[in-house]
Formats: structure tokens, C-alpha cells, sequence
């Protein structure tokens, strides 16, 4: 028996404190061009027909000399200009639809061949794993012998999620099992070319005549609380190299009820057709962070990188996989594709709409003078009431709607967010905060003096819609939140991060660790709702996301503690809650579409590595794959 080579650890060959800070100015997304097809000239609804390309973007500061950076966007197959990272954002009006046609175009324009991932991708993961043929795919795979994989370099999977979109059909909702190749020329022999659930959802799906290869068309009924929301890839086992690589973009929806405050806010947003440097007061603003090699190139972890006497523990001798890793946390914060950028804001209020779009990393945002945030919504929507924020932590995938006021500051002065959140997982507990040279640092604002008279309302004197409670709740559900160490090896560290449930009584407090294949547990009735008790047995928070709905905080408790109310800034509808180590969460929802859906933990890392499992709304079809 040969012996297996080293699977060395892996770091960035360029430190993020070598980035220059403040030399560019913050890149604002445009608004995303409408398509003409997809049937939307006739049926009141807006079309677009968009795509995943790989494309070279300059993300870095240009003095240091290195290429353009590789990555991956979404952007109008009609308007080849839009790809971008971040993505354009999607405009989108109360009660009227939007057709997408999501097209994996992850090939070479020149030959039609498929493109190999930028990143290192883990094979022994439950993954899509389209080397699988139909037989195998969405599964984990089995490797023979004693020595670990390496990448796999084969066509990529996509299925995008829009995050936040509620009351919609479960072919729309980029289900993990969903994802499809690109139309490559060169997809190999024997390959799935898509996800199980690609092929029940075109056959049942009212739009699957206009599913076609490469490509699936969702529908989103917008029908649902004005909001900030985001679309980003959501492909088994795969989701966090795929966001990694950028595609990512804004979609905000617009009117209805709830959209009409007491008070006129900051604005106007980019609107289609700006010119470049049109004035905006109201800007997305998408917080993540990323690290770079000395060739300009995104990096990211090629291996575990445990000590070399622990290699024993690789799959497929030992049960850790060899290139995942739990979490990463990146050198370098990035703010709309750009790193540590500057914006110039007038004497005057503005609304930001911000989105923590990284995968493992908490932020903890403050400005460095102590001027307040003023947080009017989150993920679902306006709050009960303006919030003054002298901090504000966003959890992964958790958006903030805030107006800063720069009306008193004076002229010349220039302000920094900071990132006070750590470069480690997040606790709730006391934690070194970031670097203050890198990661604690987010953006600069430079004030100049106002062009024109402020309209806008003061943010204490906003009025906010009023929130519908959701009523009583049928039914009371425990699930649990794991992490598992090697069996063979503690001391390796984790090895899968799992959701679950409580075992029976006697033992009803121990958790019950279950996998994404295991037998659906959750499954609410059509119509119903429910609380869920979020049990966290483990020593991190986790950011748990629940597609398809919206939901209520309802309390946190310690396990031998008394409940406490919600924290300020989450009175009001959400879609991802923070559940702390050694808690009950407890959130509140209605379920009103019936489908498959998921929830899992948007630590994308945990998400990856079976900390997601399916739900059922409604009864299960009799022809649902795996039932």
C-alpha cells in the first residue's frame, strides 16, 4: 500500500493588511434590465432572463499592480454589460409577478466547454455530485482506497434561491436538489446533468415547457411585506464555493400596505437607466469578506489542514472531510465587490440597505464618531418603530434597513464603520473584536456639503406601518442544532454540523441529530402555525434561515434560564434568527403555500455539510422523489 501524499494546509499569499483602504469609491449596483420574453408583455408581470458567467473584474485597488480578479456574476444575457459582482439589482412592485429564466452559462464563450470551479471543491460531502449519473447524484459518494480525493474539477451546478420570498411555488424556490450543468459541448459521459429535483419540478412545474437545458424559469408572486432580499446560489453541498465566487445581487420589493410610512424617507434608489454618478440616497449595501493571492485571485482554503498526525482521519480512512472546512473567515471586507471602499455623502440622511452576505462571519457594525443607526426594517420588512442603533449585529444572510443622518457633521469630516464583530465564530458571549487594522474596518464616508434641501423625515419621527400579529399557534415543535467530532478522533475537531430534533421522553432534553436524507420530521399542515423551539447544543450561534416563510421572534431562553423578549431591531418580521449556544429560540409562523422547502443554518460551511434538512408543507405527494 503506497502512501498517501501530505494535505498541506493553505493561506492567502496576499495579506489583506497589504490592501490599500479608502482610495475608490464605493461601486452602487444598477437596477436590472427587464427581458421581453417569458410571456411578460401580456400578463402584468415583469420578465428577466439571467445568467451565471465568469468574468474578470478589478476588485482590487488597482496601485498594487495585479490582474483583474476572476469571478463568477449574474447579470441580463441580452445586456452583456450588466454581469457584475455584485449583481444588478432586481426592482420588484408589490402583487406584481416576476419571471426569471436562471440560466448556468458557467462555460467557454469561445467553445461551449464547461469552466471547472475557481475554488477547491470536496467530492466527499453529500453533495450534488453530478459524477453520480442519475443514480448516484445528490448523494455522498464513496471513494475507494485509502487516500482522499482531490477537488473535482467537473461542470459546476447552479439553482438559485431568492432569500426572503415567501407564498411561492416550490419549483421557484432554487431547492438544493434542483441545480442543473451548463449546456456545455463537453459535459462527460455518465454525468447527471441535473439535480432530482430538476426533473420533478419541470415535470410538474406550470412553467416547465420553458425549462430547458441549462436553464429553469421561477416565478415569484411578490405577494408579501416591501423588503430587502437577495439571490444567490443554493446547490447541495456546494452553495458556499458558489456564493464565494459572487454571484450575488439585491432584489427589493417595492408598495402594498406595508410600504407606506408616516414620513418620507431618503431617496431617490438607482433607477434604471442612471447615468454614472447620478445622485442616490438610497443605497444596497452587501458586507462580506473575502481574502486574495498575489496574483489578483480569490482564495480559499484547499484543504482541513490538520496536523499531519491526524491524516488517518481523512475520508475515506477516517469519517473528516479533507477539503471542507466548519468556518472561514476572510482578511479583507468587502463592500459591494470592492474592498474597504469610500462613499462621499452629503450633509443629509441617507437609507442603506444592508446585507451581511458573508458565509461564516458575524459583523457587529458601529460608526466610529458615535453617530446612531437608525434601523426602520429588517429581513421581513419595517419594524413597529424606528430603532436607534448605537451597534448593530447582522448574523449571515440578516439585512438591516437604516438611515444615518450626516445633516450635523461637518463638512470635511471622514467617518469609518466598524466591524466590532470577531474573526472567529460568533458567541454572543464576550469576544476579541476584529482586527482594527483589517476586518474591523468597513467602509469610509466622506462628508461634503448638501447640493440641496433634505425632504426626507427626521428617523424618529417616522411612522411605521402597523404589524398584523400572527395569531395562536396550533402546535409546539423542538429541533436541535449539533455539531458531531470525528468518531475516530475527537480531538480532529468537527466533522459534520447537523440539524435535528429531541429524543422522546424520558430523555426529551438530548438531542437527536438527524442528516439531509433522513425521513422528513417536520411537517406542518397547510394553513397552520406553528413555534418552533430551536434547542442549540452547540458552543457557537448559528444564523437559522426558514425558506418560504416569514416569522416572529418570540423569545430566547437559556436552557436553565427564564425567556427574554426579542432585541431591539427584531420586533418585526424575519427570515433568518440568530439561536445562541445553550438556547431555546423560539419563532412564530404561518404556513401558507404547500411544497418541499428547507431550513438549515446560513453558516454557509454548516449548510454545505448536512446542517439542512427538507420540510414538507402540506401532505407529500405520492410521486415526490425519495418518499
Amino acid at each position: 500500500m503506497g502512501v498517501c501524499p501530505a494535505v498541506p494546509g493553505s493561506a492567502p499569499t496576499l495579506s489583506g493588511a497589504a490592501i490599500p483602504r479608502y482610495t475608490r469609491p464605493l461601486l452602487i449596483p444598477q437596477v436590472m434590465p427587464l427581458a421581453r420574453g417569458l410571456g411578460a408583455g401580456n400578463a402584468g408581470r415583469d420578465a428577466y432572463e439571467i445568467a451565471v458567467r465568469q468574468i474578470e473584474q478589478r476588485l482590487l485597488p488597482p496601485e498594487l499592480g495585479l490582474p483583474p480578479t476572476t469571478v463568477w456574476s449574474y447579470g441580463s444575457v441580452h445586456h452583456p454589460e450588466t454581469f457584475a459582482y455584485p449583481a444588478f439589482t432586481i426592482e420588484a412592485t408589490y402583487r406584481r409577478p416576476v419571471r426569471v429564466k436562471w440560466i448556468n452559462d458557467l462555460r467557454d464563450p469561445a467553445t461551449g466547454r464547461f469552466l471547472p470551479h475557481l475554488l477547491p471543491v470536496d467530492p466527499t460531502l453529500h453533495w450534488a455530485n453530478p459524477p453520480g449519473g442519475a443514480q448516484g447524484r445528490d448523494s455522498r459518494p464513496a471513494f475507494p482506497g485509502d487516500c482522499p480525493p482531490g477537488p473535482y474539477r467537473g461542470p459546476v451546478p447552479i439553482v438559485t434561491h431568492l432569500h426572503g420570498m415567501a407564498r411561492m411555488g416550490q419549483e421557484s424556490d432554487g431547492y438544493p436538489e434542483a441545480w442543473y450543468l451548463p449546456a456545455a459541448t463537453d459535459i462527460p459521459e455518465g454525468y447527471a446533468a441535473t439535480g432530482t429535483f430538476y426533473d420533478y419540478y419541470q415535470r410538474t412545474s406550470p412553467l416547465g415547457d420553458l425549462w430547458e437545458p441549462g436553464a429553469a424559469v421561477f416565478q415569484y408572486p411578490n405577494d408579501q411585506r416591501a423588503t430587502t432580499l437577495w439571490y444567490h446560489d443554493h446547490t447541495l453541498g456546494i452553495t458556499r464555493l458558489n456564493v464565494y465566487a459572487g454571484p450575488a445581487g439585491f432584489y427589493l420589493l417595492r408598495g402594498g400596505p406595508d410600504d407606506l410610512p408616516q414620513g418620507v424617507l431618503p431617496g431617490p434608489a438607482p433607477r434604471p437607466g442612471d447615468r454614472p454618478g447620478a445622485r442616490v440616497y438610497e443605497i444596497p449595501l452587501l458586507i462580506q469578506d473575502r481574502s486574495f493571492n498575489d496574483d489578483g485571485s480569490l482564495f480559499y482554503p484547499a484543504s482541513r489542514g490538520l496536523a499531519p498526525e491526524l491524516a488517518d482521519v481523512y475520508i475515506p480512512k477516517g469519517d473528516i472531510p479533507p477539503i471542507w472546512v466548519p468556518e472561514f473567515f476572510g482578511d479583507v471586507i468587502v463592500v459591494n465587490g470592492r474592498p474597504w471602499p469610500y462613499l462621499e455623502v452629503e450633509q443629509r440622511r441617507y437609507r442603506f440597505r444592508i446585507l451581511n452576505g458573508s458565509a461564516s462571519r458575524f459583523l457587529i457594525l458601529k460608526m466610529d464618531n458615535g453617530l446612531p443607526l437608525w434601523q426602520i426594517g429588517s429581513d421581513g420588512g419595517f419594524l413597529p418603530s424606528p430603532v436607534e442603533r448605537g451597534t448593530l449585529l447582522l448574523a449571515p444572510a440578516e439585512r438591516a434597513d437604516v438611515i444615518v443622518d450626516f445633516s450635523g457633521v461637518r463638512a470635511g469630516a471622514e467617518l469609518v464603520l466598524l466591524n466590532l464583530g470577531p474573526d472567529a465564530p460568533f458567541t454572543g458571549g464576550p469576544q476579541t473584536a476584529a482586527d482594527p487594522a483589517t476586518t474591523g474596518q468597513v467602509m469610509q464616508f466622506r462628508v461634503v456639503p448638501a447640493t440641496g434641501a433634505d425632504a426626507s423625515t427626521p428617523p424618529h419621527r417616522i411612522e411605521l406601518p402597523r404589524l398584523a400579529p400572527l395569531g395562536d399557534a396550533a402546535l409546539v415543535r423542538q429541533v436541535s442544532l449539533n455539531d458531531l467530532s470525528s468518531a475516530l478522533r475527537p480531538d480532529a475537531g468537527l466533522s459534520v454540523a447537523a440539524l435535528g430534533t429531541l429524543e422522546p421522553p424520558p430523555r426529551s432534553r438530548a438531542a437527536r441529530p438527524l442528516f439531509w436524507h433522513d425521513p422528513i420530521t417536520e411537517n406542518p399542515a397547510l394553513g397552520s402555525t406553528e413555534v418552533w423551539e430551536i434547542y442549540n447544543f452547540t458552543v457557537d450561534a448559528h444564523p437559522i434561515h426558514v425558506h418560504e416563510v416569514h416569522f416572529a421572534i418570540v423569545d430566547r431562553q437559556p436552557f436553565d434560564g427564564a425567556p427574554r423578549p426579542p432585541e431591539a431591531g427584531e420586533e418585526g418580521r424575519k427570515d433568518t434568527v440568530v439561536a445562541l449556544p445553550f438556547e431555546i429560540t423560539r419563532i412564530k409562523m404561518v404556513f401558507e403555500s404547500p411544497g418541499r422547502f428547507v431550513w438549515h443554518c446560513h453558516i454557509l460551511e454548516h449548510e454545505d455539510n448536512e446542517m439542512m434538512r427538507p420540510y414538507q408543507i402540506g401532505s407529500t405527494p405520492d410521486d415526490i422523489p425519495g418518499r
